[in-house]
């Protein structure tokens, strides 16, 4: 299975919402003109792997204008701030969007979470 997209970077700190809302992210600044939306992902640390959910864009929600690289990975809890990720896109599972609230983001993240598993479990390599 090829990635749409792959590329590496150094996790940056970010405005840590995603940690409050229970999704903690690795934010990478982004190299690439890559679509907007949330992708189906591998996340590849310190030569292990870990299914991720990306999201590419600007955090519309926020009301903010820089495109930025967030990923939520999978039961996974290590700091790694400061650590080269390796970052593969294999689909895109829906378009960036504006939310109502921030308890309905927080419901979408949970289906795309869910997306994600089932992405891989019917599509391994």
């Amino acid at each position: 299975m090829k990635p749409l997209y792959s590329f590496e970077g150094i996790v940056i700190e970010g405005k840590k919402r995603g940690r409050l809302m229970g999704f903690p992210t690795a934010n990478l600044r982004l190299s690439k003109n890559i679509p907007e939306g949330i992708y189906a992902s591998k996340v590849e640390i310190d030569e292990r792997k870990y299914l991720a959910a990306v999201f590419i864009g600007a955090a519309k929600t926020f009301d903010e204008n820089e495109l930025k690289l967030e990923a939520y990975i999978l039961d996974f809890d290590e700091e790694i701030y400061n650590k080269l990720i390796i970052v593969k896109l294999y689909n895109k599972l829906r378009d960036n969007k504006k939310f109502p609230s921030m308890s309905a983001l927080i419901t979408q993240i949970k289906k795309d979470v869910e997306n994600v598993r089932q992405y891989f479990s019917e599509n391994r390599d």
